[in-house]
């Protein structure tokens, strides 16, 4: 079986030395003589323990983002929906860095600090992205950002839901399910309406049949077009 690169089993075991021993207990050195490495080779590729315990996320950023600049506005709800898989993808495929990662992240300040910070990183992406598909509509910051903040939050939840059951089933079908929500929202936000529609209050005597009810409100509508 070929050896993994020296990246990877950098992460592996600091995934592992985090887990066994705690994280302030472990060192760079611990991490770096795990690996079968020097501490040098350490720092080529990692600025920091905790960085190692998120060593895909640069790597997927460049993803995410080159299939996002990959599409046209016609294609630009699929190419997020794509990416957002993407992400999740990552995580399924090492399941069991994943699992304990979420169980560090859990009990470690830093590292939860680390994530969140990550977390902001693919928002931000996908605002910037959602921006300049906008471009000078109406409100189109606004949106962006709700956009935006629909797709990390439509990611995490299924995320969540899948390392908190410890990884027992395909979180794909959960994905494609809030994804589904996501565009509806997309949908809605993607050319909003100027004015707005309007609210008709009415009043009608109790004997007023609803055929005259009807009638009295499709005239005034009709009167306003």
């Amino acid at each position: 079986m070929p050896t993994p690169p020296i990246r990877q089993r950098l992460a592996e075991a600091a995934v592992a030395l985090f887990d066994e021993n705690g994280y302030d207990s472990t060192t760079v050195d611990d991490i770096a003589a795990r690996a079968g490495v020097s501490r040098s080779t350490f720092f080529r590729y990692y600025r920091s323990k905790e960085d190692a315990i998120f060593p895909d996320h640069d790597t997927l950023l460049a993803m995410v983002d080159a299939r996002l600049r990959a599409s046209t506005a016609d294609t630009a709800i699929v190419a997020i929906t794509d990416a957002v898989r993407l992400v999740l993808a990552n995580y399924v495929d090492d399941a069991e860095v994943s699992l304990r990662r979420y169980r560090l992240v859990r009990k470690v300040p830093a590292l939860r600090d680390r994530e969140i910070t990550s977390v902001a990183r693919y928002q931000r992406l996908f605002r910037e992205f959602v921006g300049e598909w906008l471009g000078d509509s109406p409100d189109a910051d606004l949106r962006a950002e709700l956009m935006a903040a629909s797709v990390v939050a439509a990611h995490n939840q299924v995320l969540r839901g899948w390392l908190r059951s410890g990884g027992t089933y395909d979180p794909s079908g959960p994905l494609d399910h809030a994804l589904r929500y996501v565009i509806a929202t997309f949908r809605h936000l993607e050319q909003p309406q100027e004015n707005g529609d309007q609210v008709v209050v009415a009043a009608f005597t109790r004997s007023t049949s609803p055929h005259a009810v009807m009638a009295a409100i499709q005239q005034h509508l009709d009167a306003r077009t």
